[in-house]
C-alpha cells in the first residue's frame, strides 16, 4: 500500500533536483535511460536516451509489473520486493521502489553491468526518496490547510439574490 499522498505535484525546483540526480546517475553508471513512473502507471520523467517505444504504455506495464511482484512477495512471506531486474540478450532493466510511491526504471545495455548500476543507484534512490517524501508531505499539509475559498461560492450567491 502506498505511503505517499494520494495526489501530489512537484515544483520546478523539485523537477530540477530530480533531473540533476538522474542525470548524474546515468553519467556515473553509463546506463542509457532512467524513467520515473508513478505507482498508478503515469510517466513522471525521462532522462537520457529517449525510449524507442511507447513510453506511456511502458509506464503502465511497469506499474502493473511492480504491483504483481508485490503480490508474489507477499505469497512467499515478504512484505514487498524493493527492486526487480529483467535481463535480455541486448537490453536489461532494473526497477527500484522510491518512497513506496514511485518506481525508478533504469534501462541499460552491455555498455555497463548490473553490478555497477546497483552500486550507483543506491545514493540516487536515497536522494530521490528524500525529495519525494518532502513532496508527499507538502501535499498532505496542503490537504489539511483551511480552504480560504470554501465559502466564496455561497457569498457570491448571496450577492446576486
Amino acid at each position: 500500500m502506498p505511503v505517499g499522498a494520494a495526489s501530489w505535484s512537484f515544483t520546478e525546483d523539485d523537477l530540477g533536483a530530480i533531473m540533476r540526480s538522474l542525470q548524474q546517475f546515468l553519467y556515473d553508471s553509463n546506463a542509457r535511460c532512467a524513467m520515473l513512473v508513478d505507482r498508478s502507471g503515469q510517466l513522471v520523467a525521462t532522462v537520457g536516451e529517449q525510449p524507442r517505444f511507447d513510453a506511456t504504455s511502458f509506464a503502465t506495464l511497469t506499474a502493473a509489473d511492480f504491483s504483481a511482484n508485490d503480490q508474489l512477495a507477499r505469497l512467499i512471506g515478504e512484505t514487498e520486493f524493493s527492486s526487480l531486474f529483467h535481463q535480455g540478450e541486448q537490453e536489461s532493466m532494473y526497477l527500484v521502489d522510491i518512497a513506496r510511491r514511485v518506481i525508478l526504471v533504469i534501462l541499460f545495455d552491455n555498455r555497463t553491468t548490473l553490478g555497477l548500476v546497483r552500486l550507483k543507484v543506491k545514493g540516487t534512490v536515497e536522494e530521490l526518496a528524500r525529495l519525494f517524501t518532502a513532496m508527499f508531505q507538502r501535499a498532505r499539509d496542503t490537504m489539511h490547510q483551511p480552504n480560504i475559498l470554501a465559502g466564496a461560492e455561497d457569498e457570491i450567491d448571496r450577492l446576486f439574490q
